[in-house]
């Protein structure tokens, strides 16, 4: 399966256009439309930021149907993987216990938690498909990549 359209990363694509911008919600915004235009066969790419006032999820810049607005840690696929700190991928959300569903043409999804450096938590990356088992290790691989390079840049 191609993962990426053309022959690119989707970091270079990121950087050629936004590398020296500052603001957080306008790289965000961005790197949403850099994910929907470049990554093959998804139908919503977007950012769920941490709120320090509640702790919950909040909905961020995204490409796609709306959204939950809020969701908490340890809840669906979003909430799992920021609670967990760690990359969730579901080759078929309906088998997971709990999976909110936003757009109901949603099969597949990964999650990607976003940290800094210094541990600061700033929320997720979520990525749906509407292909059953979309997501693989390369995949996560270039996402896992383009994610660094969108924190150093947030």
């Amino acid at each position: 399966m191609t993962e990426l359209k053309a022959d690119t990363t989707l970091s270079k694509v990121f950087l050629a256009a936004y590398e020296d911008e500052k603001d957080t919600t306008a790289n965000l915004a961005n790197a949403a439309a850099v994910l929907f235009q470049f990554v093959e066969d998804i139908n919503w790419a977007g950012f769920y930021l941490f709120s320090k006032e509640d702790g919950d999820l909040v909905l961020g810049p995204f490409q796609g149907l709306p959204a939950t607005p809020r969701i908490a840690q340890g809840k669906g696929v979003v909430g799992t993987a920021f609670a967990k700190q760690q990359i969730i991928i579901v080759p078929n959300v309906h088998q997971f216990a709990g999976h909110i569903a936003c757009d109901p043409a949603s099969n597949a999804e990964i999650v990607l938690p976003l940290t800094k450096a210094d541990g600061q938590k700033i929320g997720v990356m979520d990525i749906d498909s509407t292909t059953i088992n979309r997501f693989d290790e390369q995949i996560k691989m270039d996402l896992n990549d383009f994610s660094a390079t969108l924190i150093a840049h947030i």
